[in-house]
């Protein structure tokens, strides 16, 4: 039989309140408080964190608490990937994010959903994955919807709401968020 985390990761409905998820869980939001009370001064200290934190990618990570995020461990960076003050990750499922990609403030990433029907609303969730490339640069309070992916080298302007699939190396924008122009050299 399947854990309730295999099933999650699966993009399967799964049970959140599971005691399995619910310590992972207590266990990220235990370390974003402790990463978000740290002072500039606390280099090493936040280092130490995003570490334990993340999946892969907390030795690299440039990160400007406060940062919130459901687990942590599903979250996989490239290097050097910048998040500004008060990002936040609902990575119920895998996000994956390449190299040198650079998100505004209050950037949300959402990889939760929830049934449309009520009743099973009420005892299960799911999850959608979401890529995004590398070079990318996410405009403050932009909000990436589950299952999307953004292709490299691309540009999501500020407050979009990325509801769809985004190509590498354009421009895009908006809510919804739509390609506007290519980018160029």
């Amino acid at each position: 039989m399947r854990t309730e985390n295999e099933k999650m990761l699966a993009g399967e409905l799964y049970d959140p309140l599971d005691p399995e998820l619910s310590r992972a869980r207590e266990r990220a939001r235990d370390l974003c408080q402790d990463l978000n009370a740290t002072r500039e001064r606390d280099q090493d200290a936040r280092r130490r964190i995003l570490k334990e934190l993340f999946g892969k990618g907390g030795e690299s990570v440039w990160m400007q608490p406060p940062f919130f995020c459901d687990y942590g461990s599903n979250i996989l960076l490239g290097e050097r990937v910048f998040f500004n003050f008060n990002c936040v990750i609902l990575d119920v499922c895998m996000v994956k994010v390449g190299d040198f990609t650079l998100f505004g403030p209050g950037v949300q990433i959402y990889t939760a959903m929830h049934p449309m029907n009520a009743e099973l609303r009420r005892k299960q969730e799911f999850a959608k994955p979401i890529e995004i490339g590398s070079d990318v640069w996410v405009g403050g309070g932009a909000i990436i919807c589950p299952g999307v992916r953004i292709g490299s080298k691309s540009v999501i302007g500020a407050g979009s709401v990325v509801t769809r699939d985004i190509p590498e190396k354009v421009f895009a924008a908006g809510n919804p968020c739509r390609v506007i122009r290519d980018l160029t050299e």
